[in-house]
C-alpha cells in the first residue's frame, strides 16, 4: 500500500479562498473587515517566521492585521496592559500572542487575560471547557485544522481507535477532545506511556506531536491507518522532517500528511477561520 497524501496546502488554500470571498462580500457592503492583533515578544527566529506567515495570510484574504513587535525586556505588566486595551478595541476581533513567551512572563496568565471571544488561538480555559462539554466556539487551531483534513478523507471516524502521541495543551489534549467528539476511542500517550509501539500498532488514526525527528517508523503503523504528522524538525543537513519517518510509514498508511505542507498550512487557515467566526460575533 502507498498512502494518499493529505495535502494541507491545497485544503488550506480552499478554506482561505472561501473566507476571502466572505470578507470581500462584506467590504462591498461597507462592513468593516475582521481585525486580528498579532503580538510578538522577543526575537525568537522561529516565532518571527510564524508571525510573518500569519500576517501575510491576513493580508492575502483582507483581514486587518495590527502588529505589535515588543522587545524581550517587555514586562508582564506591560503585556497585560496591552491586552486590556485590545480586549476593548472594537476593530479587533481576535488576539494572538505568539508562544513561547520569555521566561519572566507567565504564559497562562497572558492566555487567561484575553477575553474568550477574542481568543482565536483557542487556548483560553473557557474555550477549552466548551470543547470538553461538546459546545465548541473558538477551537485550538492545529487540532481544528487536523479535523478539517480528516473530513477530506471521506472516512467515517465513528468508532475508530485513535492514538495521540503528545499531551501538550496546544495539540495533544485538544486533539483528544476533538477526536472524542467525533466518536473515536482515544488513547493519549506521553513520555511515561508503557508499550507505546504496541498501542500505536493497534490504531486506526495516529497523530504524532512530540518534536522528535522521524520517531515513528513504518513497523509501528497498522496497515491502512491514517497518520497525521504534526512535527517540524530540521536535520543537520538542513532538511525539514516530521515526527514520522515518511518513507516507511507511507508504505503502510492509507493517508498521511507531508512535512512540510501538511498540518502547518491548516493551522494558519484555522486561525483565519477563527478570526472570521469571532468577527461574526462582534458585528
Amino acid at each position: 500500500m502507498t498512502a494518499k497524501i493529505l495535502n494541507g496546502k491545497t485544503i488550506a488554500a480552499q478554506l482561505r479562498q472561501t473566507i476571502k470571498q466572505q470578507v470581500q462580500a462584506n467590504i462591498e457592503q461597507d462592513i468593516r473587515p475582521p481585525g486580528l492583533a498579532v503580538i510578538l515578544v522577543g526575537d525568537d527566529p522561529a516565532s518571527q517566521i510564524y508571525v510573518r506567515n500569519k500576517r501575510k495570510a491576513c493580508a492575502d484574504i483582507g483581514i486587518l492585521s495590527k502588529t505589535f513587535d515588543l522587545p524581550t525586556t517587555t514586562s508582564q505588566a506591560e503585556l497585560l496592559k496591552l491586552l486590556d486595551k485590545l480586549n476593548t478595541d472594537k476593530e479587533i476581533d481576535g488576539i494572538l500572542v505568539q508562544l513561547p513567551l520569555p521566561d519572566h512572563i507567565d504564559s497562562n496568565l497572558v492566555i487567561e487575560r484575553i477575553v474568550p471571544d477574542k481568543d482565536v488561538d483557542g487556548f483560553h480555559p473557557y474555550n477549552v471547557g466548551r470543547l470538553v462539554l461538546r459546545m465548541p466556539l473558538l477551537r485550538s487551531c492545529t487540532p481544528k485544522g487536523i479535523m478539517t483534513m480528516l473530513e477530506q478523507t471521506g472516512i467515517d471516524l465513528v468508532g475508530l481507535d485513535a492514538v495521540i502521541i503528545g499531551q501538550s495543551n496546544i495539540v495533544g489534549r485538544p486533539m483528544a477532545l476533538e477526536l472524542l467528539a467525533a466518536r473515536c476511542t482515544i488513547t493519549v500517550c506521553h513520555s511515561k506511556t508503557r508499550n507505546l509501539k504496541i498501542k500505536v500498532q493497534n490504531a486506526d488514526i495516529v497523530v504524532v506531536a512530540i518534536g522528535q525527528a522521524e520517531f515513528v517508523t513504518g513497523d509501528w503503523i497498522k496497515e491502512g491507518a491514517i497518520v497525521i504528522d504534526v512535527g517540524m524538525n530540521r536535520l543537520e543537513s538542513g532538511k525539514l522532517v516530521g515526527d514520522v519517518e515518511f518513507a516507511t510509514v507511507s508504505q503502510r498508511a492509507s493517508w498521511i500528511t507531508p512535512v512540510p505542507g501538511g498540518v502547518g498550512p491548516m493551522t494558519i487557515a484555522s486561525l483565519l477561520e477563527n478570526t472570521w467566526l469571532a468577527f461574526q460575533k462582534h458585528i
